[in-house]
């Protein structure tokens, strides 16, 4: 584990733990200061997510000479991926340019705004079937499952490899799991967003540096 690793682990350590006291202790603060709708903590998943896809983006035009076109899939489907993420979170600038919501969102959407993670459909949240069961699966598959295949079935190292996918060292593993039980724990309405904070925050360091890091690596 790297210096930079280390760092990072200790600052969000430190978010999740502010935030879990602030939760307990003063909810009002904790939703409508700490963690509230275009603060830090929003910003700032927006922000690391936004980073993930520019970071794609800069390797696709950089070393994708000499690069399987699966590779090439693969990188420009994760920027597209973690771009749409952050636009999400922000509503994709809605309030920050004070931009109005069509009637299609405003008669569909939880919250009102331009947005896909809180629309409604008949009496069924998006955001809670596909935003948050459908992606914790998949948290769990990336996570937990696909390290453990990477180490030990060679069809799924070449797999991941050929379409660029960069696969979790443990210790990111282990920061995401002491992050969710420090978040869990949390009983403020809106503990969630110190969690996409951190799983912007994580994910940028395994995009910085996987366990196959030869996948970045030019030709």
């Amino acid at each position: 584990m790297e210096r930079r690793d280390i760092t990072v682990y200790a600052l969000l350590f430190i978010i999740c733990s502010f935030g879990l006291y602030f939760g307990l202790t003063d909810e009002n603060f904790f939703n409508k200061t700490y963690a509230q709708e275009d603060g830090l903590v929003e910003y700032g998943t927006a922000i690391m997510l936004f980073f993930i896809s520019m970071l794609c983006l800069y390797r696709l035009f950089t070393i994708q000479k000499g690069k399987a076109l699966t590779w090439k899939i693969g990188t420009f489907l994760f920027a597209v991926i973690f771009l749409f993420g952050a636009g999400e979170e922000i509503s994709w600038g809605q309030r920050i340019f004070n931009v109005e919501s069509t009637t299609f969102f405003l008669e569909n959407n939880a919250q009102g705004e331009t947005n896909l993670h809180n629309l409604v459909v008949g009496e069924t949240k998006v955001n809670k079937l596909i935003f948050s069961q459908l992606l914790m699966l998949v948290m769990v598959l990336y996570l937990i499952v696909s390290p453990i295949l990477f180490r030990k079935q060679q069809w799924f190292k070449k797999l991941a490899d050929s379409f660029a996918i960069p696969i979790v060292k443990w210790h990111h593993t282990i920061a995401f799991l002491v992050a969710t039980a420090l978040v869990a724990s949390n009983t403020a309405d809106r503990t969630w967003e110190v969690y996409e904070l951190v799983f912007g925050t994580i994910f940028l360091l395994i995009f910085i540096a996987p366990l196959n890091p030869y996948i970045f690596k030019k030709e």
